[in-house]
């Protein structure tokens, strides 16, 4: 099969790992008389395999801890050690057998932002020195361990250096102070983008991995945002600066108070840094001491069909199944990659089908895609069992020599919980993409309907335009003019009707694409994919009733119903010349700012139509 599949079948365990771990080398270390022997005999007793040192902006920890072992086999080799002593390097000796302990440190870059970078375990001291040096921590200040340490490099420029140095890169409890998340900072969003989806980073810190909340740190990061198409890895660290939790402050963690496990081929950091480079994300998972192990496929069932993922049932011939999920790997690689699940449906409480004979399934999947999507596609397929059946994960890149191609000539792109054939303009962005070549930006345009100005609304009416009138209003054609609603303020998922045009007697829409602004030309209503449909016809049946839109300010909500299990809104912007901009089908990946300002203000009182 050559090399377009990894191995399926290389023996791969759970290991526990911790890398955040302060020592009393951080300045802010909370207890004394804490020794190093302690932490080491600490993360044996929670079973951890692999831990980090990360002091504040130094690795006087890992320095300290390398000196005391080495004075002790010194006084060893001299034959002049203690008993005391000598219980001390034996147990050194078994911890190291048992625990690897990467080096590393827990930087602030500037503005206040904290950052891991841990390291193999055969790093020389003076190439860590050399690192922090280049990330410009004062000489002076190289053993203080403090969280403060003047101006240092910028954020970006900080992931580049420990990346290039050899370093994983790990943004340090993201979700919190000090996270790059820029929860609670008013920053522009392009930089919280920039901070989370660069490439030099590898994984992102969460203190809130297991948190049900729909929009956990975790979910926000999963490929499904239209701002945020990199899926990241997300782990839990304890982030100690003590040895055992304090008992007043549950907040206050001990070593192995917050674990993640990592399932690896063999606990050593290149697995770990292969691990975090790769695009299966059910190979890390909150540690779970008192429960079942964390099901990710039951989570992933829990969020239902996206963009990022799917679910089928079955995998025969006979049905055409194994054709859908060929579809999906196809469309998957055209758009932002994603997982494939095979053996169960989407819906959670339905029973796990399961796969009877998981090799025989590998191997046919393996043969379809090999025979019939080009060009080659590396794409990785692991079993998996969920509620005691066994199942199948497929882990489909984002492609990069697309446009990829089913039977040499049928190109699938993944449209939210859909995959589709590609129509013309989509093939071309893939080409673009795939040639690396900028898409020139075209400013939509939109149907409008004109809204009479508040100074000649009478006292005590909420609208004056008959559904029937928004209807004929409704009718556009292209114009040059650029929109007059900023773009930074619509909906990020969804389809607004950018113009319409009428050629011998047929009417042709030009649909815009809310989650990467791309414009489809050409639609029919009878060419039309799903989305596209609901919103033609919402659009010809002049069902937009004014009198039915719940408005704050310039915003509005028309409609809230659910389609495959998953909530939509339309949605209504007014713009600076009195048009209305109506966006179809938006899910909650694309809500934001004020839009999450209006939804959380109607709240209970919008009902959910019925699945449409």
């Amino acid at each position: 099969m050559g090399q377009r599949f990894r191995k399926i079948n290389e023996k791969t365990n759970w290991y526990r790992i911790d890398l955040h771990l302060h020592t009393p080398a951080s300045n802010d270390y909370l207890e004394s008389n804490v020794s190093y022997l302690d932490i080491l005999s600490k993360a044996e007793m929670c079973g951890l395999n692999i831990i980090a040192f990360t002091d504040h902006n130094t690795v006087a920890g890992i320095k300290a801890l390398q000196k005391e072992i080495s004075d002790l086999h010194f006084l060893e080799t001299l034959k002049r050690i203690r008993p005391e002593e000598q219980r001390q390097l034996d147990e050194y000796r078994r911890l190291s057998e048992k625990i690897l302990l990467l080096p590393g440190f827990e930087l602030t870059a500037t503005l206040g932002f904290h950052i891991l970078g841990i390291f193999p375990p055969d790093t020389s001291l003076r190439e860590l020195e050399h690192v922090l040096l280049s990330l410009r921590i004062p000489d002076h200040l190289l053993d203080e361990g403090a969280t403060e340490v003047g101006a240092t490099v910028d954020v970006l420029t900080a992931y580049r250096i420990i990346n290039e140095a050899g370093g994983l890169v790990i943004g340090a409890h993201v979700n919190s102070s000090h996270g790059v998340a820029l929860q609670g900072f008013d920053f522009g969003g392009q930089t919280k983008i920039a901070y989370t989806q660069d490439m030099h980073l590898h994984a992102l810190e969460v203190t809130d991995l297991e948190n049900k909340r729909r929009n956990n740190t975790a979910n926000f990061f999963n490929g499904t945002k239209p701002e945020y198409p990199r899926r990241m890895h997300c782990i839990q660290g304890s982030d100690c600066h003590r040895l055992n939790r304090d008992p007043n402050d549950k907040n206050r963690l001990g070593v192995g108070d917050r674990i993640t496990e990592v399932r690896l081929r063999e606990p050593s950091f290149q697995a770990l840094k292969e691990l975090f480079l790769g695009n299966d994300f059910s190979k890390t998972r909150p540690f779970r001491a008192t429960q079942a192990p964390f099901d990710h496929v039951m989570a992933a069932r829990q969020q239902g069909t996206n963009i990022v993922q799917s679910f089928h049932e079955t995998i025969n011939r006979r049905g055409g199944s194994i054709s859908a999920i060929l579809c999906d790997v196809c469309a998957f690689a055209n758009t932002n990659g994603g997982t494939i699940f095979v053996g169960l449906s989407s819906n959670p409480t339905q029973p796990v089908v399961g796969i009877s004979k998981p090799s025989e399934a590998i191997e046919l999947i393996k043969s379809e895609v090999e025979k019939k999507i080009m060009p080659p596609l590396d794409i990785h397929i692991e079993r998996q069992e969920t509620q005691g059946k066994k199942i199948l994960q497929i882990s489909v890149p984002m492609g990069e020599d697309s446009p990829y191609v089913i039977d040499e000539n049928k190109v699938y792109v993944r449209d939210e919980m859909d995959t589709n054939l590609a129509v013309r303009d989509e093939i071309v962005a893939l080409v673009k993409r795939n040639l690396k070549i900028k898409d020139l930006k075209i400013e939509p345009m939109s149907p409008s309907v004109e809204v009479i100005p508040p100074s000649e609304v009478e006292s005590g009416q909420t609208a004056l335009i008959s559904p029937a009138e928004i209807n004929e209003l409704l009718i556009s054609k292209p114009s040059s003019g650029e929109l007059s609603t900023p773009h930074h303020l619509e909906p990020r998922t969804g389809v607004e009707i950018a113009f319409i045009e009428e050629r011998k007697g047929k009417t042709y829409f030009s649909l815009r694409d809310l989650r990467n602004g791309d414009i489809v030309h050409n639609v029919t209503k009878k060419s039309a994919r799903r989305l596209w449909q609901y919103a033609i016809m919402e659009y010809e049946t002049g069902s937009l009733d004014a009198h039915k839109i719940e408005w704050q300010e310039d915003i509005g909500l028309w409609k809230k119903y659910k389609r495959g299990g998953q909530t939509r809104f339309d949605l209504v912007q007014r713009d600076t010349d009195g048009k209305l901009h109506v966006y179809y089908g938006v899910t909650y990946d694309g809500i934001h700012g004020p839009w999450q300002e209006l939804l959380d203000k109607l709240g209970e009182r919008v009902t959910v139509n019925e699945e449409r």
